[in-house]
């Protein structure tokens, strides 16, 4: 088995002292779902999300021109229909995105390359859990504790899918993780 020796950038230093850093944070997380105002109601009703505003409503003609196509990297049978930004609580923002055409695929399962999961910490897992549940979200297995470095009193984790079929994480971690004790900086917790 290979260790992983905890490391920094060659800035570290840098972003220690808060010059150098060219990423302050994740601004936003962009999101393809198939009902905008479905997505938007699950985030607010279970995260506690709030809805900043619509940059094109649904009201509007879709946008499927060259220029749309190369800028988003869709192939030329779609075209961009609905955007809404929501803000998370102590996070980044969620952008929503509508999209229309022929030969949208389903949602990527964990198992795909690319971006697998978004995680949201929060404090009382089974309560949160509950809300997920309770608004159409379903639970691929019941959670579990949090094994090995990252174990402790009450860090568990449970992973979800949403109506539309991509998966995220809910997380708590009260106790620290021996994992963090020794990285240059915690993972998320302020």
């Amino acid at each position: 088995m290979t260790t992983f020796a905890p490391r920094a950038s060659s800035t570290a230093a840098a972003v220690a002292s808060g010059s150098g850093s060219v990423v302050r944070g994740v601004d936003h997380i962009g999101l393809t779902v198939p009902d905008i105002d479905q997505a938007t109601d699950f985030f607010v009703d279970g995260f506690d999300a709030v809805a900043l505003y619509d940059r094109f409503l649904r009201s509007e003609p879709v946008r499927g021109d060259l220029d749309v196509q190369r800028r988003l990297g869709i192939p030329h049978t779609m075209a961009q229909g609905a955007l809404r930004m929501l803000a998370l609580p102590n996070g980044p923002g969620l952008e929503l995105f509508e999209y229309h055409g022929r030969g949208q695929r389903a949602a990527a399962r964990p198992s795909d390359l690319g971006w697998q999961h978004v995680a949201f910490y929060v404090d009382d897992l089974d309560r949160a859990l509950a809300r997920v549940e309770a608004i159409g979200g379903h639970r691929y297995a019941d959670p579990r504790d949090l094994g090995g470095n990252e174990s402790g009193a009450g860090n568990r984790f449970v992973y979800v899918g949403t109506p539309w079929g991509s998966t995220l994480e809910l997380i708590t971690y009260p106790t620290p993780q021996e994992a963090e004790m020794g990285a240059p900086r915690r993972k998320w917790r302020v």
